[in-house]
């Protein structure tokens, strides 16, 4: 990426432009340095107002073939709404593939600023295409962005790249088909990554970790007809690192719902149940691209949820690494299984603060959708820096109750818990209160990701996986180191 003085000249070689006008009265697109008559003339044609833009960007051709897009953005609304703004624009150019591209926004020096980050983070987002398996050619992937009159040194540009990158490694894993990324896969590539980015590595297999008494974990891997489930820890210590944090995550590789199987339609798209895990790992990658002063240990719990001759099933009862009881009440509940002794791990290193991601509740998608998701939180302040989070990245959450009297509802006549309850009402609340047993007395976030994927894309991500959590995860460290 980099900056452009204020002349449309240099920025001639570019086919493809994006022109991003502020909603502020008084402010002419002909400050551009692209001609607004065509634009203008399009508006006119529809009987519409320049407002429009804000939900209906324009894309029009200019004599020399060159593709310019005219967006607006309304700096007074909500970062998510901001993002989305550009996104709609964005698309209009991405969607040909370009090698290259240039953002020109009109305003002020600081809405030029603020125009040019979303932009540039929505093209870096967006500008390379996730695996597919198609046999057509793999589509063009963005190489070069030039802003327009901004300040190209702005730290922000930095901050933004590596939230970009965290996320487009989760995302890029997520959509990967299950017969690719299986827990032996996955280990496989997190060796990679972690050689790449000069983590510590650490990996517990099922032989281990029975042999430790981590039974709700072994459970969930034991009705696998490969024993390549595993506890893997990814370990990153910066200099000057003040304060450390645990990141736990969910990693299903598949989820048939074990004895309770899935019927077809919730079966398919289970591959993505490991999407907690990937958004723990691209937010790792982030905190390590922006050498944030915290120490991180992050926690995937990877495995598969299959049916078989040794599969766990209901009323079992298994004994957890902490040494708690548990009573099986449905196999497809088996997230908490595996995060229940993913944390208890996480916690024995005493961190200053555990954030644990998963797809763990339809309760969950059924309260809020999937254009938030749920967060709960161990203090009222720790809720308020999430929500905080949440609305300086554009990933939206909404914080839930932990009242413990919630924990009626897990009583088990023959074991310390049950693991859910047969009629699942606010198994989502319930879940949170499940897992609360296991990291004691530690500050804790749980995040429940409703949002991990939605049609047609969210915010300022274009695809139906979201990679929610990378941002929001970066805004609430950043926000809590400086705390």
């Amino acid at each position: 990426m980099h900056a452009a003085p204020a002349s449309a000249r240099v920025l001639d070689r570019f086919r493809h432009v994006l022109v991003l006008l502020p909603a502020a009265a008084g402010v002419d697109g002909a400050a551009s340095p692209y001609a607004s008559d065509r634009v203008d003339a399009v508006l006119e044609r529809r009987g519409e107002r320049r407002e429009s833009l804000l939900r209906a960007p324009v894309a029009v051709e200019d004599d020399g073939g060159r593709v310019v897009v005219f967006g607006m953005v309304d700096h007074s609304a909500s970062v998510f709404d901001q993002q989305t703004s550009v996104r709609r624009a964005m698309h209009l150019l991405l969607q040909e593939h370009p090698r290259a591209l240039a953002v020109a926004a009109v305003g002020d020096a600081a809405q030029r600023q603020r125009s040019a980050r979303l932009a540039v983070y929505d093209a870096w987002l967006n500008g390379h295409a996730l695996p597919s398996r198609k046999r057509a050619p793999a589509p063009r992937a963005l190489a070069e962005i030039a802003a327009w009159d901004v300040r190209a040194d702005d730290p922000a540009f930095d901050t933004l790249r590596a939230i970009a990158e965290g996320n487009t490694v989760a995302r890029a894993l997520t959509v990967l088909p299950p017969n690719e990324l299986t827990p032996r896969e996955y280990r496989a590539r997190l060796r990679g990554l972690a050689r790449a980015n000069g983590w510590e590595r650490e990996e517990w297999d099922v032989a281990r970790l029975a042999k430790l008494g981590a039974g709700a974990f072994v459970a969930v891997a034991q009705g696998s007809a490969e024993p390549d489930a595993a506890l893997v820890r990814l370990r990153w210590r910066p200099k000057g690192a003040r304060r450390r944090v645990a990141l736990v995550g969910k990693g299903i590789c598949f989820d048939t719902g074990g004895h309770n199987l899935k019927s077809a339609k919730y079966m398919y798209g289970m591959h993505e149940d490991m999407n907690g895990s990937a958004i723990a790992l691209g937010l790792l990658l982030a905190v390590t691209r922006l050498r944030l002063p915290i120490a991180v240990d992050c926690w995937l719990a990877i495995a598969q949820n299959h049916l078989g001759p040794l599969a766990y099933k209901q009323n079992d009862v298994v004994t957890a690494l902490d040494g708690t009881t548990i009573e099986i009440v449905h196999t497809d509940a088996e997230g908490r299984m595996v995060l229940a002794d993913a944390l208890t791990m996480a916690v024995r290193s005493s961190p200053d603060l555990v954030v644990d991601f998963a797809t763990l509740t339809g309760s969950m998608i059924t309260a809020v959708g999937h254009r938030y998701s749920g967060v709960f939180c161990s203090d009222d302040g720790l809720g308020a820096l999430a929500v905080a989070a949440g609305r300086a990245s554009g990933e939206r959450v909404l914080c839930f109750p932990t009242d413990a009297d919630y924990d009626a509802a897990l009583d088990s006549k023959v074991a310390d818990v049950k693991q859910c309850t047969p009629d699942g009402e606010a198994d989502h609340i319930l879940a949170a209160r499940f897992l609360s047993r296991f990291v004691g007395r530690r500050p804790w976030i749980h995040v429940d990701l409703a949002s991990s994927a939605h049609e047609g894309g969210l915010g300022a991500c274009a695809s139906d996986a979201t990679g929610f959590g990378v941002a929001w995860g970066t805004a609430l460290l950043d926000g809590w180191a400086r705390k």
